[in-house]
């Protein structure tokens, strides 16, 4: 049997970018309008998230960002509570259930005196100095932890 020849072959085309066909279907149209639009939101809530920031550390007074922080303890002290009575134990049971309270309670109470202290909120409240905001708050935690203490027994 005679050997078979093999022709030689021209080497392919390689694509470029020009030369290639688009994909112009409507799942690809698709795919990138959606990438598009995530990468516009994602960019989106970057920069509001990076302006809020901004202009909360330019514009909030210092007494406002110190109950700021209190509150950021009390909610981190909450969720450790919480976290801690299901991953490990509720035996004193009544216990998380006054500190859960009292966490929540002061966190209120926080958020009244942030409300009534703010300089934004004069017109909301004309007759309410920040002194008598203050003295109503320190009243309303006095009562809260009375009534807590009285809980644990």
């Amino acid at each position: 049997m005679p050997s078979r020849r093999v022709a030689a072959r021209p080497p392919a085309p390689t694509p470029s970018t020009t030369d290639a066909p688009l994909d112009t279907s409507p799942a690809a149209a698709l795919a990138s309008t959606v990438k598009g639009k995530a990468r516009e939101q994602s960019q989106g809530l970057v920069g509001a998230v990076s302006t809020l920031w901004d202009n909360y550390r330019e514009q909030t007074p210092p007494k406002l960002k110190l109950i700021d922080c209190s509150m950021l303890f009390l909610v981190l002290t909450g969720v450790f509570q919480f976290v801690y009575c299901f991953a490990v134990t509720n035996f004193p049971f009544n216990a998380f259930i006054g500190g859960f309270a009292a966490a929540v309670g002061q966190f209120v109470l926080l958020g009244a005196l942030r409300i009534q202290s703010n300089p934004a909120n004069t017109s909301t409240f004309p007759s309410l100095s920040p002194e008598r905001a203050f003295g109503d708050f320190l009243f309303g935690s006095l009562i809260l932890h009375f009534f807590v203490w009285n809980y644990l027994g």
